[in-house]
């Protein structure tokens, strides 16, 4: 019998497949899987033209300076000091201001506005009468605050929006779309088991959103590193774990596909209208920071954030609740997270196979 459930799996998967990837009503899934990647392209596109600007300016500067010179410039230094140490100004702009003096007879104040640069990193000076008064440095290339904000895209974006909604539309679909479509008696009257035809959809639902969202996640890696140059994306790659975070991206985007297609594909059996249980399920990861502890053991969310690589910093003066929405606080560790995510997906498709075996077709109340 083995061999023939695992025959019967393999068939269901391969109709199903075929339905899942070329269906009109999931196209809006390939957008939503391509939108982070659109996201970083964008991103890299415009920091590449910020790179090429930069080396502009370093190139039409008197010396080739260094970020430590860039830094050494402090508030209150005369316009002498600083071009003894940086040189000409490349780009500068200085205009009259009107200002009372002291005596309270009008004066004009000479403003002047510097750019320097490294090549990578910027430095702008506002000068008043010849002495420095405001300093803003940009950074170039920063892997580490780029790789920060990765995390918050594929946390707040990618999990809890793109694979939700994603795993939503094809999960709730394979039982809901086949009675829509009143097609899913031809499944019920094959010679085969319901608990076996739910088993080759599940996999089937999980292969399609594996192949959408792993792709979307190497892709957004892609462009995400493509903007640094080769040494610092080698540096970053090899020396700073991020092959490790890609590899740990893609293991977490697998296991929400799992964990979310499991919760899905009993509510598409359960409820006829999918906006109620997809509110329901959407609200209860979202308030799983605020959950009491055994509560939050019952939702994805809680342990794919703690396989997360990257922790999002909390900006100082953040509200709590925004603190706390955002802090990975009660994390657990990788094989508890891995075997929770596949506890509560079990414990869901068991659900799914004890309602199957009890389903009833009845298109006249679609």
């Amino acid at each position: 019998m083995t061999n023939l459930w695992l025959a019967q799996i393999r068939a269901v998967i391969r109709l199903e497949l075929r339905k899942t990837f070329f269906a009109r009503r999931g196209l809006w899934i390939y957008v939503l899987a391509a939108l982070p990647i659109l996201l970083f392209v964008a991103y890299a596109v415009g920091t590449s033209s910020q790179q090429n600007a930069s080396a502009r300016v370093a190139r039409q500067g008197e010396k080739t300076l260094t970020y430590q010179e860039l830094l050494a410039i402090k508030s209150g230094m005369a316009k002498q000091e600083v071009m003894a140490i940086l040189g000409r100004p490349p780009i500068k702009f200085q205009w009259k201001e009107p200002r009372e003096t002291d005596a309270g007879k009008p004066g004009d104040v000479l403003r002047e506005s510097y750019h320097y640069s490294d090549g990578q990193n910027d430095l702008f000076l506002e000068l008043a009468d010849g002495k420095v008064e405001g300093i803003s440095v940009r950074e170039g290339n920063d892997p580490g605050q780029d790789a920060v904000m990765y995390a918050g895209v594929f946390q707040f974006f990618f999990l809890r929006l793109a694979v939700f909604f994603g795993c939503l539309g094809i999960f709730m679909n394979l039982f809901r779309g086949e009675i829509l479509d009143r097609s899913l008696h031809f499944y019920f009257l094959a010679p085969m088991r319901r608990d076996v035809l739910m088993v080759g959809k599940f996999l089937a639902g999980l292969l399609a959103t594996c192949a959408i969202f792993v792709t979307s996640e190497i892709l957004q890696t892609i462009a995400f590193l493509w903007h640094f140059p080769p040494n610092v994306r080698d540096l970053y790659l090899y020396h700073n774990h991020g092959l490790e975070h890609a590899a740990a991206y893609l293991g977490v985007t697998v296991l929400a596909c799992i964990g979310y297609g499991a919760f899905f594909l009993v509510a598409g059996m359960l409820f006829r209208n999918p906006i109620l249980p997809a509110a329901a399920i959407l609200i209860w990861e979202g308030i799983n920071p605020f959950l009491p502890s055994l509560l939050k053991q019952f939702s994805v969310i809680y342990y794919l954030k703690s396989l997360c690589p990257v922790e999002i910093p909390t900006p100082p003066g953040m509200p709590p609740l925004l603190a706390l929405l955002i802090s990975n606080s009660d994390l657990v560790s990788a094989p508890v997270a891995v075997l929770g995510v596949v506890g509560v997906a079990l414990l869901a498709l068991y659900v799914s196979s004890r309602q199957v075996r009890r389903m009833e077709i009845n298109y006249t109340t679609e």
